[in-house]
């Protein structure tokens, strides 16, 4: 079972999972995700707290051995403009989610978690036992989440696995999937509404602690990143045991890519030059951090094996083909 799984991330973990023969339900409530994305997968449209809707499909589908939870808003500066709409629905809900896959006798969780969570103050790489310090709302949501699974894993409730995504980028590489909102606020999106319209790209803060100045991040192509919830997936019962019913793994490149770097992966791709204007930190922001992946290494056998430009070039081959599904 995929939450949110006609949203970008979820979409494309459930496509990864039917092409490693991994039979898929998806439930979403479509406020963000594209129906198509559910067309042949079993889609439910629904509230992930919605008991009516939530008892039917574990009625339905009494075989789950699995969720991955993807459903949640997250969108930094719209957190720090509606905190409690952001605690409701990333933390509230999921409670409920969670109270009702324990009654349920599902035994396994993989919880879509973000680096968002860590201090990211230095622009430095970060394992998982990083200190975390969320600057956002959003940011915060996660933390809670991955505290409660923790305490309810300790509890015997299910075990379960949260996988703290750096920055997702790009597409399906065969365009099956792709971000669902047409102007996303991260700095790809951006970056690419900027070149659609004609105007400057403005860089959001130009003293950080990173090597250019520019906010640094982990840009991780989104086909990787659903690879490895399949790998988490498959690899369920030897990460999450129960002697350790609870693990934290980060996924990323092991690479930090600055604003400034991700402007130039930008130009290589498209030839263009892109005009660029600097202003203030957005409330929320961090300097960034890149992800050390020695244990997704370790445990998942896997490694991003996608650059950012191939990121950039499947980000822009998908938004031509958005506008024909919308």
């Amino acid at each position: 079972m995929i939450t949110g799984g006609a949203g970008y991330i979820g979409s494309t973990v459930a496509t990864a999972c039917i092409e490693a023969g991994i039979e898929v339900v998806v439930l979403d409530d479509l406020s963000k995700g594209l129906e198509v994305f559910g067309d042949g997968r079993n889609l439910y449209v629904g509230d992930i707290a919605d008991h009516a809707v939530l008892d039917r499909l574990l009625a339905d589908h009494p075989d789950i051995d699995a969720v991955v939870h993807c459903a949640a808003r997250v969108v930094v500066p719209e957190s720090v403009a509606d905190p409690l709409g952001y605690y409701d629905s990333n933390v509230g809900k999921t409670i409920v989610l969670l109270q009702r896959l324990r009654d349920a006798g599902v035994p396994r969780v993989v919880f879509s978690s973000s680096a968002s969570v860590y201090a990211g103050e230095s622009g430095d790489g970060v394992d998982e036992s990083g200190a975390l310090a969320p600057a956002s709302p959003y940011a915060t949501t996660k933390a809670m989440v991955e505290q409660i699974l923790a305490d309810a894993a300790a509890a015997g409730d299910f075990r379960a696995i949260a996988l703290r995504y750096f920055n997702p980028i790009g597409a399906d590489p065969r365009l099956r999937t792709g971000l669902q909102n047409p102007t996303p606020s991260h700095a790809l999106g951006k970056i690419m509404q900027a070149h659609a319209s004609g105007e400057p790209f403005t860089i959001t803060g130009t003293d950080w602690a990173t090597r250019d100045g520019s906010g640094l991040r982990d840009y991780v192509h989104v086909w990787d990143l659903a690879l490895a919830h399949v790998a988490a997936v498959q690899r369920f019962d030897r990460v999450a045991t129960p002697d350790e019913p609870y693990q934290v793994i980060n996924l990323g490149t092991g690479d930090g890519v600055t604003v400034r770097e991700l402007v130039q992966a930008f130009e290589r791709v498209t030839g263009e030059v892109l005009p660029v204007v600097e202003t203030g930190r957005r409330p929320g922001d961090q300097a960034g951090a890149y992800a050390i992946v020695d244990r997704a290494a370790e445990v998942l056998d896997w490694r991003a094996e996608r650059s950012v430009d191939d990121g950039v070039r499947d980000a822009l081959a998908w938004s031509e083909k958005l506008r024909s599904l919308r």
